[in-house]
């Protein structure tokens, strides 16, 4: 068996005691259809809210290794997990917040399914009952900065109205136009880049520690992302941005909540396994691996260390296993340094919903 060299974390200090993520904000159908997974593939996927993890079922897989540093995310993984297990999809909607339901209920429904989850979940969760309240899905850092951009800055900029009109169905034109001149002003410029600055992202949406690697003026980096984004016909029906702008998601779903998609992932959830640590442990315990959904992990390592991760995932991937991660405003691929892996062009038809991602990648060993 190999060994893997556990890497120091360049995140120690950062505070893994809350909810950072509610929801995974990466596109899980571009994932799939980058990683053209077959059944009985032996994945690893980084943790995060389990989204993508759950989404990975839907290929049949022999087993998802989900692996994340951060206790809390797994303890939100598992209550997923659980409640998926238990409840019909629109119970669930219900429960994690994704429609309205009293408050009550909530609580209800989690008395009814804590006993499926660990101890040490149910510890976390038993002590959580006002976030189970609120519905979970709401309840993130990550989520929190979001609401506080659309209910609190964006009124500032732009009536509800022209929300709504910049978000509804048009042509390739009528949206380019709709975001140049009725959307695009010198408000919108200024108190995006304000609000989305690297100390506020750092202080109120991510962490500063994940920033540290990150060179390029921030506010105008997401701003041109979401030039490209708002004034093309991305915009529409996109839960991503529906969030982003009315901190609902109106009706549009990340992928695991389709109504096939979780029928499948309900059949399929005993094959996800949750391991607490860094990306080697999974490696070491459970490799090796057909495919890697990395997130974008990589963002947050500095060069030589990225180089290590990198190389360690390499050594847990089967024959042709596959990569896939997201690049946002750090320039790391793997292939640049091994000249074992070979990227691919992504195909111009995959349209990311994740709107502030630089580049999505999938890179394969030869």
């Amino acid at each position: 068996m190999k060994k893997y060299k556990n890497l120091a974390s360049p995140l120690e200090g950062v505070d893994f005691q809350k909810i950072r993520y509610a929801n995974c904000w990466e596109d899980a159908e571009v994932l799939l259809k980058g990683l053209k997974l077959g059944p009985g593939s032996n994945i690893l996927s980084i943790g995060s809210a389990g989204d993508n993890s759950f989404s990975l079922l839907t290929t049949h897989p022999s087993k998802v290794v989900v692996v994340d540093i951060s206790a809390v995310q797994l303890y939100l993984i598992e209550l997923k997990r659980e409640a998926i297990r238990m409840l019909d999809r629109s119970t669930f909607l219900g429960f994690m917040g994704f429609l309205p339901i009293d408050a009550s209920k909530r609580v209800e429904i989690f008395r009814r399914i804590r006993g499926g989850i660990s101890p040490k979940g149910r510890v976390y969760w038993d002590a959580q009952v006002e976030i189970i309240r609120r519905g979970i899905a709401h309840q993130g850092k990550f989520e929190r900065y979001f609401q506080l951009f659309a209910g609190k800055v964006l009124p500032l900029i732009h009536s509800r109205q022209k929300v709504t009109q910049l978000l509804e169905q048009k042509s390739e034109k009528a949206q380019e136009n709709f975001y140049e001149t009725h959307w695009n002003s010198w408000r919108w410029r200024n108190f995006f880049k304000a609000f989305f600055s690297k100390y506020l992202l750092g202080r109120l949406g991510r962490d500063k520690q994940f920033l540290k690697e990150v060179e390029v003026r921030v506010p105008d980096f997401i701003l041109t992302q979401s030039h490209k984004h708002l004034s093309s016909t991305m915009a529409q029906n996109n839960y991503i941005l529906n969030y982003a702008l009315t901190s609902d998601f109106q009706g549009n779903y990340p992928h695991y909540l389709e109504k096939t998609a979780y029928s499948v992932i309900k059949e399929q959830l005993d094959k996800l396994i949750l391991v607490h640590g860094y990306a080697e442990k999974a490696l070491e315990t459970y490799g090796p691996f057909d495919a890697f959904n990395l997130s974008n992990i990589f963002e947050y390592l500095d060069v030589s260390s990225f180089q290590r991760l990198s190389y360690s995932l390499y050594q847990g991937g089967n024959p042709h296993a596959r990569y896939a991660y997201w690049n946002l405003m750090v320039d790391r691929i793997m292939s640049n340094h091994m000249d074992t892996l070979d990227r691919e062009e992504t195909d111009s038809k995959l349209k990311d919903r994740g709107f502030f991602y630089k580049q999505f990648i999938i890179e394969q060993k030869k």
